[in-house]
């Protein structure tokens, strides 16, 4: 349960303080590591009463914890409003898969963003399929179409705000809305701002699940995943995740600690840097659309407004009548971006992307753009200076059109 300060105290404050309630709160800043797989009980009376409880903060057996695994969770616990507790996962795709898992059974059916991560679409059309849930894609920008592919045998909408790769703003308090107006539950996948940024439960979604493994971690050296939620369904993501033997370890949970310390500062700059960098983009000739909600007269960006604390560094622009041989040598000619799938640490990345094979509802191009206005570079931007970042894109731009 969130501590009664949580909702007094700035998130900057919060991500400072959360998690450190336990007794070592008294003598170290950090929690120790516990690396344990056995607990032990005094007596054959206290392993019986164990079995009783199955709540963070009682040992039990390593899979289901120790003080460092705990002292995570309450922390994130704390900086999700309306948040009863927090389940740890080994990675942010295990987070959304035992969060789906939880609320499904076979016969259901599971409404999709068309626009969300890849490996959450490829849940639902193979695990969740094989096991007997029916999937749906719909546009979230189309509000009343969306409404329409509801039956009876909808259970679960999942949600992502905003679309992967090519940004997209949703109005998530409205869908989130007609979810519970039918009987279904809502779950996210808050990565993109966090709930520093996007507190979900407030904005009525059910379930707020973040990979750890890119703000939270901060340093491109864990992989983890979280799923927050009020009492109903922790308690569910909790029994679900122990039945599939789910287990995150100390040493990961330790490293997820540090990054969430400093990730209210990090975001700040990447925003910012993002934002400069966005607004460099859209002023040249050769970049026909900057997607990027933060950034001012952009689609989306009004809803960013309404409904946003913060943001991050992940944006995505599309080059102006380029193949991808150009595209190619944009990429390859950058120094100081790397080329990688993640993102969310210190460092820059920028990565190519074609979601033509991966939309069903959605055009691509979009509709009104010029049907050769279709390669996207998504930019992961870290805590480099934003001018030699924009100087070495104008670099990169420059070998691009030396062909």
């Amino acid at each position: 349960m969130s501590s009664p300060k949580s909702s007094s105290i700035g998130k900057g404050t919060q991500l400072v303080t959360g998690g450190r309630s336990g007794a070592f709160g008294k003598h170290v800043v950090n929690p120790p590591v516990w690396r344990a797989s056995t607990h032990l009980y005094p007596d054959c009376a206290s392993l019986r009463e164990g079995v009783k409880s199955n709540a963070d903060g009682n040992f039990f057996y390593g899979r289901r914890g120790a003080p460092t695994q705990w002292a995570l969770a309450e922390a994130l616990t704390e900086l999700e409003p309306g948040a009863d507790g927090t389940v740890l996962y080994p990675s942010g795709l295990a987070a959304l898969v035992g969060a789906l898992m939880a609320v499904l059974r076979a016969g259901d059916v599971l409404l999709v963003q068309d626009n969300a991560y890849d490996p959450t679409r490829n849940t639902a059309v193979g695990l969740l399929k094989r096991y007997g849930v029916e999937h749906r894609f719909f546009d979230p920008l189309d509000t009343a179409a969306y409404s329409d592919a509801f039956c009876d045998r909808t259970k679960a909408v999942m949600l992502e705000n905003p679309g992967s790769l090519t940004m997209e703003m949703a109005d998530v308090p409205a869908l989130s809305g007609i979810a519970r107006e039918k009987g279904a539950v809502s779950l996210i996948d808050n990565t993109w701002a966090t709930s520093t940024g996007f507190p979900a439960l407030e904005r009525g979604c059910d379930i707020s699940i973040t990979a750890l493994t890119k703000h939270i971690g901060g340093h491109s050296d864990v992989m983890m995943g979280a799923a927050s939620a009020g009492e109903k369904w922790h308690r569910r993501l909790r029994q679900t995740a122990q039945q599939l033997g789910h287990v995150v370890s100390p040493d990961d949970a330790a490293l997820a600690l540090r990054g969430l310390r400093t990730m209210g500062v990090r975001l700040k700059q990447e925003s910012e840097s993002a934002l400069a960098i966005a607004r460099w983009l859209s002023a040249r000739d050769d970049v026909a659309h900057v997607l990027c909600p933060m950034l001012p007269g952009a689609p989306g960006y009004e809803l960013w407004q309404r409904d946003f604390l913060g943001g991050c560094g992940l944006f995505s622009f599309v080059l102006r009548g380029r193949d991808d041989a150009a595209r190619c040598r944009l990429i390859d000619a950058l120094d100081l971006f790397g080329i990688g799938y993640s993102w969310g640490g210190f460092e820059s990345l920028a990565l190519p992307f074609d979601v033509e094979p991966i939309r069903k509802k959605m055009s691509w191009p979009k509709t009104g753009w010029g049907v050769e206005d279709r390669c996207g570079i998504r930019l992961s931007i870290g805590l480099e200076d934003a001018g030699d970042l924009i100087a070495d894109l104008e670099q990169a731009f420059a070998v691009m059109n030396q062909d």
